[in-house]
């Protein structure tokens, strides 16, 4: 592939799981009232349920990959997706579009872990990490443009409609790995998958402090992003009654973390991902006090949420690809079980921080702005652990 269609479809990939969370959140109402589920919150179990077998899929297909090569493995999981996204447009229940949506979530579980996989296959350190910068500004213009797109399905037939959407763009990735993806894998570099080798790449995974650390970093981050588009619909439909321009404001503050990973892609090689990700982190934790105040003095209204939400977006933003590469770093020799491993700890404890974050919500935004504010406090502790004490200062390029 030409470098330019290599991050294109690096993007496409990623987008896969993007629009699994985010193009039925404008139907999120429609589907509660379809299939009764009468308390608001537990809508936030379609996002929720989906990143839990997104979480534990990620497990699996690091091992596979690295045995069989990332094409088959990846173009094997698109068609799973394509099928369970049939399953969830055809449910007839709310249990039973859970249980989609779990199939689902395990299926595009290997999209993470191969897209990371296959970036890592031809790169690292700052390269690593400015290439997935750019493929997350294409991939973040998804939670941008998803709503309005869920919308647009709307107005033309039911909630079922955006499921069939889902299906059909995983098959045209499906058709795109097919044509165009070369295996990044030399057959040299695979390795049987036997519990011994597992236990040692997990071992190695878990032991080095970089790798399990920034692991948990990002799932931190990561929390605050499920927590966000869980609660988008109850803050900006029910709270602030802005229903009709709920897709413009989600964008808003989905376009500031676009533009947070266009910002790092320009920066990361030259001023590295220490010193970014970490002044994003003391950035969220200033943010949030601010937040918390405006709150707790009872100004808070719609433009000071997007405000803040938006900014604190960016700073989210500034802290994944970096985290991700950070991570990355020590255990690329084995990138397919550690972007397995290291995947799963990311989703699934996103999942809990998302869910503890959203499943509190009664009303107001105060939930989400301490939540951010628990975030930020916790990853710079966990950053000051894995640097020894030491901030700004880099370590493996």
């Amino acid at each position: 592939m030409h470098p330019r269609e290599f991050v294109a479809f690096v993007a496409a990939v990623m987008a896969v799981n993007a629009f699994g969370v985010d193009l039925m959140l404008p139907s999120l109402a429609d589907i509660g009232r379809d299939l009764g589920v009468i308390e608001a919150n537990h809508r936030q179990w379609i996002i929720t349920v989906y990143m839990v077998g997104f979480g534990a899929g990620q497990l699996v297909y690091g091992p596979l990959a690295d045995r069989y090569g990332r094409r088959p493995v990846l173009a094997l999981t698109l068609a799973g997706f394509v099928g369970a996204s049939i399953f969830a447009a055809g449910s007839a229940s709310f249990a039973a579009l859970l249980g989609a949506r779990l199939l689902q979530g395990l299926m595009s579980a290997s999209t993470r872990v191969l897209a990371v996989a296959i970036v890592r296959d031809g790169s690292s350190g700052r390269q690593m990490a400015r290439t997935m910068s750019v493929a997350q500004m294409i991939f973040f213009l998804v939670p941008i443009l998803a709503p309005s797109l869920g919308q647009l399905l709307l107005a033309f037939g039911p909630w079922r409609f955006i499921f069939y959407a889902l299906g059909a763009f995983a098959a045209l990735v499906l058709a795109w790995t097919l044509v165009r993806l070369p295996e990044t894998l030399p057959v040299a570099r695979r390795v049987p998958i036997s519990i011994t080798t597992l236990r040692a790449n997990y071992r190695l995974t878990l032991t080095n402090r970089y790798s399990v650390g920034y692991a948990i970093a990002a799932s931190l981050t990561f929390g605050g992003i499920i927590a966000f588009v869980s609660l988008s619909q109850q803050i900006f439909v029910d709270e602030f009654g802005a229903g009709d321009r709920f897709t413009l404001f989600f964008a808003i503050c989905a376009c500031a973390m676009g533009a947070a990973s266009f910002l790092n892609s320009r920066l990361v090689e030259r001023l590295g991902t220490r010193l970014i990700s970490q002044s994003a982190v003391l950035g969220l934790i200033t943010l949030s006090i601010v937040h918390v105040a405006v709150i707790v003095t009872g100004v808070e209204t719609l433009w000071s949420y997007i405000f803040f939400q938006a900014l604190s977006m960016t700073c989210i933003g500034l802290c994944g690809a970096n985290f991700g590469a950070m991570a990355m770093e020590p255990v690329g020799h084995i990138a397919g079980t550690a972007s397995s491993l290291q995947g799963f700890i990311t989703s699934i404890g996103a999942v809990i921080v998302g869910s503890a974050i959203g499943q509190s919500y009664a009303g107001t935004t105060t939930p989400l702005a301490i939540g951010y504010l628990a975030i930020g406090f916790a990853v710079l502790g966990i950053i000051w652990v894995v640097e020894g004490g030491q901030l700004f200062r880099a370590r493996m390029g």
